[in-house]
């Protein structure tokens, strides 16, 4: 019975990781749909570059909500259920895989990083923590939230064994680490190339600079022929 209820738990995370709050609350504000502008994908950083501040910052608080929430439920009701923490690691993993694919918006979702604090946040708030000091840090000196994501998700899951040690909490994170990591490697193209775009940059201006970042790598360099001296 334990298992049918572990599974039911899963199940419930992963359909409200499925809610694309990008999608909605830009619809509710009347803003163009962020599958149709800058990265197209549909998370709080995309968002922003609407411009709106308002609708961006409540993208982040329910992207990260999604995560937190079903995971702190299935703490408070793991004793009644007999939830161990390979379960709630399970629950925690199922919800940033429903904003990966999520059911109701054609399995098209976002990267995860806001839905992945979320999740940290809720298993073990410490290491929610220190990962989001590590994005803050690298975001105030490099302003690239997709590099900042990057550099999080590969601490995590070595600052959960160095610090709290092996527990099956770590084989979740790990698996999300390695997906959030996955879903950025077009950034990771754009940073190598030097035409990423950093936080707060509207769609338009991100996408003039990426052209003339681009323009300037395509340019050809002609070498400068030395005159030879008339002997």
């Amino acid at each position: 019975m334990n298992v049918l209820y572990s599974l039911v738990a899963i199940v419930a995370a992963y359909l409200i990781g499925s809610l694309s709050f990008a999608v909605i609350i830009s619809r509710a504000m009347g803003l163009s749909d962020p599958r149709s502008y800058g990265s197209k994908n549909p998370g709080a950083t995309n968002v922003l570059r609407s411009g709106n501040h308002k609708a961006a910052a409540l993208t982040l608080a329910f992207d990260a909500l999604k995560g937190y929430v079903p995971v702190v439920v299935a703490l408070v009701l793991a004793p009644r259920f007999g939830f161990g923490e390979l379960t709630i690691g399970l629950v925690g993993l199922a919800a940033f895989l429903g904003h990966l694919w999520p059911v109701f918006f054609r399995f098209v979702g976002g990267k995860g990083v806001a839905t992945a604090a979320g999740v940290l946040l809720a298993l073990n708030p410490g290491l929610g923590l220190a990962t989001l000091l590590t994005w803050v840090i690298v975001v105030v000196f490099t302003r690239y939230s997709s590099l900042a994501a990057l550099v999080s998700a590969a601490f995590a899951p070595f600052y959960q064994l160095l610090i709290w040690g092996a527990s099956p909490l770590v084989l979740s994170i790990a698996v999300m680490s390695l997906l959030l990591i996955w879903r950025h490697s077009a950034n990771i193209q754009k940073l190598l190339a030097g035409t990423e775009s950093r936080l707060g940059q509207k769609a338009g201006a991100a996408a003039a600079e990426s052209k003339a970042a681009a323009a300037h790598h395509a340019k050809p360099h002609h070498p400068h022929h030395s005159k030879k001296g008339h002997h």
